[in-house]
């Protein structure tokens, strides 16, 4: 496949909807974060179906050494700027650390993604499952995310793969279908063994958008700093480098869209 973008879907806004259709076909989801109004632009003019305004921002952009620190008007901010620039792109925006700790407050959190920042989803981390059906009663289009929980740095003890034990691996099985029951439009696996990536994709209907998470996943997402390669620090091992093969950003972002559409990426050494 090359860079154009796909017939069905061009010079048109995309929807949760849309990925559910390209799940339906077999066709890959590609995803890259964003933070600016000049990435976003570059980012949706390669076809690239979905941006996410991640808390990662507080690592990536900020230098914080978690995404803890990282307030809901600081995405709320970069999301707007994110909008500025996407004509295409279906956008996602975090909820950062302790701003959905209540269903109310996910609530009054994700109306002001929405309202202020122009979000299309809201993505929050863990099987809070009172939480999400609660969302959607509001109308709100929520983004799931199973598997490594940087908010849950402290508890769970580090960047670790999850999921690696049988009872683990039961457990966000059971959490994903639950998840998608209780009306997730998508879901995001991260750090989490091939095998049960592949698993749990089949299992579920929505589109399953991985990042570690091995090659049989709907889609695929990376932090745009680590696929260029500058980020600060160690790059994480299920990251990989696009800019180093090509002499320009929109060059890798291509690289990249076709590297995931044609199955070429992750590969192994970007799996567990």
């Amino acid at each position: 496949m090359n860079t154009s973008y796909s017939s069905s879907l061009a010079n048109k806004p995309l929807t949760h909807l849309n990925l559910l259709e390209m799940k339906q076909r077999g066709e890959k989801i590609t995803c890259l974060t964003a933070y600016d109004a000049s990435f976003s632009a570059l980012i949706d003019e390669t076809g690239i179906e979905v941006i996410l305004v991640g808390d990662s921002l507080g690592m990536v952009v900020q230098g914080h050494a978690t995404t803890l620190p990282v307030t809901l008007d600081d995405i709320i901010y970069h999301t707007r700027c994110v909008m500025r620039s996407c004509q295409r792109a279906l956008v996602i925006a975090d909820l950062p650390f302790m701003t959905y700790s209540t269903p109310e407050l996910a609530a009054q959190s994700a109306a002001q993604l929405i309202q202020l920042g122009g979000a299309q989803l809201v993505k929050f981390e863990g099987a809070r499952i009172d939480i999400v059906a609660f969302l959607v009663k509001q109308g709100i289009a929520v983004c799931g995310h199973l598997g490594l929980l940087p908010q849950f740095i402290h508890q769970i003890g580090g960047y670790k793969v999850q999921g690696k034990a049988c009872d683990s691996a039961d457990k966000l099985i059971n959490d994903a279908l639950a998840l998608q029951k209780a009306g997730v439009s998508l879901l995001i696996l991260e750090c989490v063994p091939a095998e049960l990536a592949r698993k749990i994709s089949e299992q579920l209907h929505i589109p399953v958008i991985g990042i570690g998470a091995g090659a049989d996943c709907d889609g695929q997402v990376l932090v745009v700093y680590d696929m260029l390669g500058i980020s600060t620090g160690k790059r994480p091992s299920f990251s990989k480098n696009f800019l180093s093969e090509t002499n320009s950003i929109e060059g890798a972002f291509k690289i990249y869209y076709n590297a995931v559409k044609q199955g070429d990426f992750p590969t192994s050494a970007h799996s567990f």
